[in-house]
């Protein structure tokens, strides 16, 4: 009976390994395809492609497949090993894990199936395109490329985009292919005479020496995407190379041109994202067939901009009405120092962007400054009973008011109000030297702001010992110089009781250098009062339609006439507006009303 037992062993054994592994021998499981198919693998990632042919069944085809495979594909690296295997008879098929590295440290991972044959030698490949995917047909190949994804967008506050990404296409000249034609001379001649209303200076003597001299194409210029959809069949010429690139272009080439163009230096980069990658399958004829595997990668996001749509068309609107003359106006939201609006007309755009970066005499708007001073070292109140005298001999210097008017003595406000210049010149003659100088820092002008994205300026206050040249900066003519943006911070300050910090991209910080210094909320609680004054019954009436408007005019006298100014706020909107040799303040005011009126009256920044 010892006996029956010692027979069922083995068949019990046997059905086991028969449900476990199926074919797959189980004592004596063949492990020659795993040892074959582990030399070819390593043999390809040693870059051994004669080797690694050699042990298929087609090494020419095997070896330019595993040739392209590398090449396509930019390898750096790759390893790979056999999985699992199942045996039918001869023929054995064994699963395979590659691991590529791609150019950038990418990892490509990708799985498929040798097929090995037996015969008297041992095993051996048998070469099939799908031993490197199972995708790849016989004459393919496969391909590594990087892909780009879509650039973002920028948007102005409001919510609308005022850069793109578009598309310009480059034009350049091969001249060594344009001799191949017989007549270099002649296909530069041709494309100059295409190319002239758009690209203007160019000489085709010069191109067709130039570009047979080197060994790249010469480039000649860009276009516009539309403007070569046009001349696309004229531009079919022996040597031309065209090269379509991706742009970041104005929306609306009327939207703050100049203020775009420096927003586009700053940014352009950090619109293009994370670049993604794709792996293809492609034919012959460079078709791609089937892409395999591919990242998208990462878009970047889009670009907020402080400035309002809204402010920056009511602003350019009034701006636009001066003809002949340089005109600006620069908005800043109060409460924060955001700019909401930088606006300049054609005069003005013809020598870049004035308004934020063009320092001129401020005028009486200086006189704001001036105030802020007297109030911050308790010499007034706008209370305090102060001469305005037609005209005010201070040293060597007669100071003269407007046309020589006379108040005689009057309260500071009233003086401000109409804008006595012999009042200021009188306040600040008694101010130390470095009084002025004080709080025009701590109202935003002479700190140095970086503001990424925009080229800025505020001006400058020099301390001043002298007696006259002091009396003189009192009233914002002698050494005192201020920008529109200078001077729409001082606005600001005056609304919101400090000094605001000027941005334009949300999300980078402006550095600031210079003094820290500030003044008591008491200085601000007398200045406003003074600046409605100028509004509700001063030389600022023009404007007073427009609500509850606080400002301050100013006519700056230069060589050759004076420039008219307004600066001040409405709500949390302070601004200031200049014209270049403006004359009279009232224009000023007038392009200032007219902006104010451009803004629906319940539009909060």
């Amino acid at each position: 009976m010892s006996a029956v037992p010692f027979r069922l062993v083995p068949v019990a054994l046997v059905t086991v390994c028969a449900l476990m592994f199926g074919t797959m021998a189980c004592a004596n499981t063949d492990d020659g395809p795993r040892d074959a198919a582990a030399t070819f693998l390593d043999l390809i990632a040693d870059r051994d492609l004669a080797e690694a042919a050699a042990a298929t069944t087609d090494p020419k085809a095997a070896r330019s497949a595993l040739a392209s495979a590398w090449e396509g594909l930019s390898a750096t690296a790759l390893s790979a090993a056999p999985g699992r295997i199942r045996i039918d008879g001869d023929v054995a098929d064994v699963d395979v894990d590659y691991r590529w590295t791609l150019p950038g440290r990418r990892t490509w991972t990708a799985d498929a199936t040798l097929t090995l044959v037996r015969d008297d030698d041992g095993w051996t490949v048998r070469w099939a395109s799908t031993a490197l995917h199972p995708r790849l047909g016989a004459d393919q190949h496969l391909t590594f490329t990087l892909t780009t994804p879509p650039r973002a967008a920028v948007n102005e506050s409001d919510g609308s985009e005022v850069m793109v990404n578009g598309v310009v296409v480059g034009i350049a000249f091969d001249g060594a292919e344009a001799a191949r034609s017989g007549d270099v001379f002649g296909a530069a001649r041709q494309l100059v005479d295409t190319l002239r209303p758009l690209v203007p200076g160019l000489d085709p003597q010069i191109i067709a020496e130039q570009s047979t001299a080197q060994t790249e194409p010469m480039s000649i210029g860009r276009i516009s995407e539309d403007d070569f959809d046009r001349l696309r069949d004229r531009l079919a010429i022996p040597g031309v190379v065209t090269d379509p690139q991706a742009v970041l272009m104005p929306r609306d080439d009327r939207f703050a041109p100049q203020l775009l163009a420096q927003v586009k230096q700053t940014v352009g980069s950090a619109l293009d994202g994370t670049a993604g990658w794709r792996v293809s399958v492609v034919n012959p004829n460079g078709l791609v067939a089937d892409v395999v595997s591919e990242d998208r990668g990462r878009p970047a996001p889009s670009v907020l901009l402080t400035v309002s749509r809204t402010v920056q068309d009511a602003a350019q609107r009034a701006v636009n009405t001066v003809r002949g003359k340089q005109a600006m106006l620069v908005a800043v939201q109060a409460s924060t120092g955001r700019i909401l609006a930088v606006a300049q007309n054609a005069d003005a755009d013809k020598d870049g962007l004035l308004a934020t970066t063009g320092r001129y005499p401020p005028g009486s708007t200086f006189k704001m400054v001036t105030s802020a001073a007297a109030f911050h070292a308790d010499m007034a109140t706008p209370d305090t009973i102060v001469p305005c005298p037609g005209e005010i001999r201070i040293g060597d210097r007669t100071i003269p008011n407007y046309n020589g008017f006379s108040l005689g003595p009057v309260p500071l406000e009233t003086a401000f109000a109409d804008s006595c210049n012999t009042t200021f010149a009188d306040l600040a003659s008694r101010m130390g030297p470095t009084d002025l100088a004080h709080a025009a820092t701590a109202m935003g002008i002479g700190r140095q702001y970086t503001v990424p994205g925009l080229d800025v300026a505020t001006g400058s206050v020099p301390v001043e010992p002298a007696l006259v040249a002091r009396s003189e900066d009192g009233f914002g003519q002698g050494k005192v110089l201020a920008t529109p943006l200078g001077m729409a911070l001082v606005a600001a300050a005056a609304q919101s009781g400090r000094a605001q910090t000027p941005t334009l991209i949300d999300g980078r910080t402006t550095r600031v250098a210079g003094p820290d210094v500030a003044l008591e909320p008491r200085v601000y609680e007398q200045l406003r009062p003074m600046m409605r004054a100028v509004v509700a019954r001063g030389t600022g009436t023009a404007i007073s339609s427009e609500g509850e408007v606080f400002g301050k005019t100013g006519e700056a006298e230069v060589e050759g006439g004076s420039h008219a100014w307004f600066a001040g706020y409405r709500g949390d909107i302070a601004f200031a507006s200049l014209i270049v040799l403006g004359g009279d303040s009232s224009h000023a005011v007038t392009i200032s009303r007219d902006f104010l009126a451009g803004i629906p009256p319940e539009y909060r920044p």
